[in-house]
């Protein structure tokens, strides 16, 4: 609101989960974008958000998923490894929006949900000097990727009965985190 390109502001990616894939540019808003779109948070809390869309058949982060017997998902991150084709123009979306004229670069955020929370893990491990600090919410991430964004501030959310992600992915990485 209000914007005036003479003017640096915040950018914030935010990274929506598996199930707001596609390509209506419309889906990946149902969690989280209403927040940013309140009078008070807009007035008192300018910034560039910028929620970009995941295609249907891609991925944020590099993890194979598989059914396991008890009909439920299994996840596995790896370590390393070439970006998706969502990660890569995800990539190629942060580098063009840090060349705009009107972006603060000391703050520059990222976070997600679930399939967005891994996807932010692995842009921090991608593009590790470009972040301010990020948030995952429902994410994981191989423990050995770590390393590489373990100087950026994270808030890490996830709550203790989900049944999609496990929530000892958000533990592991926590724990690691502190030593």
């Amino acid at each position: 609101e209000n914007f005036n390109p003479s003017q640096k502001y915040p950018v914030i990616f935010v990274l929506h989960g598996a199930g707001e894939r596609g390509n209506n540019n419309e889906s990946q808003l149902v969690h989280g974008g209403k927040l940013f779109l309140k009078d008070d948070v807009r007035k008192n809390f300018p910034a560039i958000v910028i929620f970009p869309q995941c295609p249907k058949d891609s991925y944020w982060a590099n993890v194979s998923i598989a059914p396991n017997e008890q009909g439920k998902r299994t996840f596995n991150f790896l370590e390393g490894g070439k970006p998706t084709k969502a990660m890569h123009a995800l990539q190629n979306m942060v580098k063009d929006f840090l060349k705009k004229p009107f972006v603060n670069k000391e703050h520059v955020y990222i976070g997600g949900l679930s399939m967005g929370g891994m996807g932010t893990y692995e842009l921090l491990r991608r593009k590790r000097n470009t972040f301010a600090a990020a948030f995952a919410i429902c994410g994981g991430d191989n423990t050995n990727n770590i390393e590489k964004y373990k100087k950026v501030p994270l808030w890490i959310f996830h709550g203790g009965k989900d049944d999609i992600v496990d929530p000892a992915f958000s533990i592991a990485i926590s724990e690691r985190l502190k030593t």
